[in-house]
Formats: structure tokens, sequence, C-alpha cells
């Protein structure tokens, strides 16, 4: 009995050579690929998957933003904090709250400002504004508040304003 009977030989000059266990394995089981059919079916259920959670996963962007806005207004709001317990007030809205990061040379100097300020920066909202701050503050000490995806007072879901008074 010839040993290499059956086995075909597909080497060619010009290339390397085919694993032929695996072309004899694939002979063998007759398996020579997928079908179309089933290259349509999966295809089909990875749209299906899709349209399912695109929608879930974009829905979410907007809340997410609010909740980092209200996360950046607490942080603000702590060197906000700190800057009273220094100085015994809350920088004025001339000074801004560029004065949790540099001292404030208009206004009221503060005497026991912190060498390396209170924050390390003052971030922009999530919508790429900048926070408004007000001292005194119609609702307190201070009003600091974002004006949401529009930029402007007032508005609704996506453009509502976060108000550091009315963070729960």
């Amino acid at each position: 009995m010839d040993p290499n009977a059956g086995n075909i030989n597909i080497h060619s000059k010009s290339g390397p050579p085919f694993p032929t266990s695996w072309f004899r394995f694939t002979l063998r089981m007759g398996a020579s690929g997928f079908t179309l059919i089933e290259i349509m079916v999966v295809v089909f259920i990875l749209a299906l998957l899709a349209g399912i959670v695109v929608p879930k996963i974009m829905g979410r962007t907007d809340e997410a933003r609010r909740t980092t806005g209200k996360v950046q207004i607490k942080n603000i709001e702590e060197g906000l904090h700190l800057y009273k317990l220094d100085n015994g007030v809350y920088p004025t809205t001339e000074q801004g709250l560029s004065a949790l990061i540099t001292k404030p040379t208009i206004g009221s100097i503060p005497q026991h400002w912190r060498d390396g300020g209170y924050l390390p920066k003052i971030p922009k909202d999530p919508w790429g504004h900048e926070y408004a701050y007000i001292s005194p503050g119609a609702h307190g000490d201070y009003d600091l508040l974002s004006y949401g995806g529009d930029g402007e007072q007032g508005g609704d879901g996506k453009d509502a304003d976060i108000e550091s008074w009315n963070i729960e």
C-alpha cells in the first residue's frame, strides 16, 4: 500500500505550501466554508442586536452629561466652602470662580488665601460652557449653575439648567 495514497499534493512553486492536513480534514468532512444563508443569518442577528443596544446607549449620553455637571458643581462647592473657611466670605461675583485658583487682586483681597488654591482648575460644564457664579446669590450665599446643553437660562430636558441649590 502506498503511504501517500489519498494525499492531494497542492504545493506550488510560487508560494508557501498549503496546510495539507487542514485541506484533507475539510475534504473528508465535506465542509468548504460558510454558505451565503449562514452569513446572512449572522449579519441579521448582529444588526438586530445593534438595533436594540445602540439606542439604549445613545439615550444615556445626555443623562451622563447631567450627572457629570452635578458632580462638578459639588466639587466646586467644596472649593468654595474651603475658601470661606479660610477667609470668612465667599468670592464675590466680580472675583468669580477664578478666586479658587489664583489669589484675587480685585474686590476684597483675602488675607488667608491658601497657597496652591482651592481647586486645581475650574472645569467647563459638560457642554463646554463656563459655570455661572453669583455671590451673594438669590438662593443662598452664592448661586452656581450650568445652563445645560443650550447654554441659555431655562430650558427642558437636556437643555435644563443644573443649579447648586436644586441638586438631589
